[in-house]
């Protein structure tokens, strides 16, 4: 009777509220997510954001809506909901890019929660830099809970669960490769980059002497 009561329970997709986010936030927020995708692509790495979480089955209650979310060894399929006691894997990773309307929740109530689901590593992103100290902070989860992840001269952080650094640049947010150095782009950014290399070289081909007759 119990597991034919528990089958009946609705998890929805949406809680029926708006974002309300702005332009920035949202902006940032695909623009990780993104990022993290193409830097696990063909591994079998979840990426999601902004999708609700499950974390007890039989309470639709109990959800949390990370704005980006890492899950190792997981099929990267898409999902409608996540659900923790269903895909039997908890995210290693989350990212919240934090305002003015969410600021209090995200140093409180969701950092106290992510270390009670055992959520390795937990970053907050401030694209406006109001709140936060550096636009950045990381933590690590350890035996007593969450400590800070200290940052480099630059104010960078490293995830050792991704194998990335994490930086903040003229107030974007960008990661770096610990085993190549090198930055990753989007789609439109490396796009963007070809057509600058490419403007590059031509230029230098014009500056060239003709050959000699």
């Amino acid at each position: 009777m119990a597991t034919d009561v528990l089958s009946t329970v609705e998890y929805p997709e949406s809680d029926g509220q708006p974002m309300g986010e702005s332009d920035l936030h949202r902006d940032c927020m695909v623009r990780i997510i993104e990022l993290l995708k193409a830097h696990v692509a063909g591994q079998r790495i979840y990426v999601t954001g902004n999708l609700h979480l499950y974390y007890r089955e039989g309470d639709p209650r109990q959800m949390i809506c990370p704005d980006a979310m890492v899950v190792k060894d997981c099929d990267p399929g898409r999902r409608h909901t996540y659900k923790l006691w269903e895909e039997k894997r908890t995210p290693c990773f989350v990212l919240e890019t934090t305002s003015d309307s969410t600021r209090d929740i995200d140093q409180g109530l969701k950092r106290d929660l992510y270390a009670i689901l055992r959520v390795a590593e937990y970053f907050l992103f401030d694209p406006t830099g109001d709140y936060l100290p550096d636009f950045l902070v990381g933590y690590r989860l350890m035996s007593r809970g969450y400590e800070l992840i200290p940052a480099d001269a630059e104010g960078a952080v490293v995830s050792k669960e991704l194998g990335l650094k994490l930086q903040v640049i003229d107030e974007a947010l960008e990661l770096f490769s610990l085993e190549t150095g090198e930055r990753l782009l989007t789609g439109l950014e490396r796009a963007a980059a070809a057509e600058q290399e490419i403007a590059r070289l031509r230029a230098e081909l014009a500056r060239r002497p003709p050959p000699a007759p």
